[in-house]
């Protein structure tokens, strides 16, 4: 596998969205130690892209450099139009950042929490019990807001986490593994929140160890190893970077089965469940390409199914040693 692949969207020549985040040559080192090492990015308004990777890939570096955090030893970057080097207050006035560890103060109340985030945000005492009371609602935390925030399940906390971000209306927020230690529900739960947000026009960045929360959110997603990006694109561009994917057709009629194997020679055959598989990327025009040739013989399967690397695949493809080769899943059954 080459050290970056970069599928390019299908996208037509009408206007693009603005540009939320841009970095171009990211680079952060701990002394000897190298954790980004040049990364490029470039996010669509209004989207949500998620960056993958190991422990210790630099997700958390990459999200301090662009939230200005920490500084990059080289490379430029803007958020909301505002450069990291030069406009640090114009990019945190944008951004709302939310880590995997709570920056809730179980000592106070969930309202109370609320308030003094108002107050950081230099609002009226009115306007911050407004906004308050507004966001308790929307994440529903109405009923728990006069409780002391330590006595919140960590579903709620996350809630109420991200209730404060949002006290300062960003349209760019940073997710840091945001559903670290929750249950499935809260999970799922969390993950309507973020749809949510982005429904309302708000560019969410997330960084994840969870392929599935990546492929359920994500418009585009990059996968980070060893302080490099080693694939970004669609999860389906990413699932075809990766070999294993594949036609299955079934078939009833053993006289149909037998003249199917005839005409897609290439294809491996089972022959006690009747069924051809025929490697594929799972585009549509091979798809077509399969389907014309049995239209050709006159031939029709019972059952076709179309099966593609997951983004376990990709990620354990890209993000192994460098000496083993890559492999999915499939191929080592």
């Amino acid at each position: 596998m080459p050290s970056s692949v970069m599928p390019t969207s299908k996208q037509g020549s009408g206007p693009q969205p603005p540009v939320a985040v841009s970095a171009v040559g990211l680079r952060k080192s701990y002394g000897d130690k190298t954790v980004l090492d040049g990364i490029d990015l470039r996010i669509p308004a209004g989207s949500v892209f998620a960056l993958l990777g190991p422990n210790g890939a630099g997700k958390t570096t990459a999200v301090k450099i662009l939230s200005t955090l920490i500084t990059a030893d080289g490379g430029q970057a803007q958020v909301a139009g505002h450069d990291i080097a030069t406009s640090p207050d114009g990019v945190r006035a944008a951004i709302g950042v939310t880590g995997q560890f709570s920056a809730v103060d179980g000592l106070i109340t969930g309202e109370e929490n609320m308030l003094l985030m108002a107050d950081l945000h230099h609002l009226s005492k009115r306007e911050g019990r407004r906004v308050a009371a507004e966001l308790l609602e929307r994440f529903d935390l109405v009923e728990a807001a006069k409780k002391p925030a330590s006595t919140y399940s960590g579903g709620m906390k996350r809630r109420l986490d991200i209730a404060m971000t949002l006290v300062g209306g960003p349209r760019i927020i940073f997710l840091d593994e945001p559903t670290t230690g929750l249950d499935p529900r809260s999970r799922h739960n969390m993950w309507q929140i973020i749809r949510g947000l982005v429904s309302d026009g708000v560019t969410v960045f997330l960084t994840t160890q969870y392929l599935e929360e990546a492929d359920e959110l994500a418009d585009r997603i990059a996968v980070l190893n060893d302080g490099r990006i080693a694939a970004e694109g669609s999860a389906e561009e990413l699932k075809r970077l990766i070999p294993g994917g594949h036609v299955r057709l079934r078939f009833t009629d053993p006289a149909a089965y037998r003249s199917a194997a005839s005409a897609l020679r290439e294809a491996t055959q089972d022959d006690e469940a009747l069924a051809l598989q025929i490697p594929s990327d799972g585009s549509q025009r091979e798809l077509r390409s399969v389907l014309d040739r049995l239209d050709s013989a006159g031939i029709e399967a019972d059952e076709l199914t179309v099966h593609t690397p997951d983004l376990d695949d990709v990620f354990f493809a890209l993000t192994g040693p460098a000496d083993v080769p890559n492999q999915s899943k499939e191929n080592v059954r």
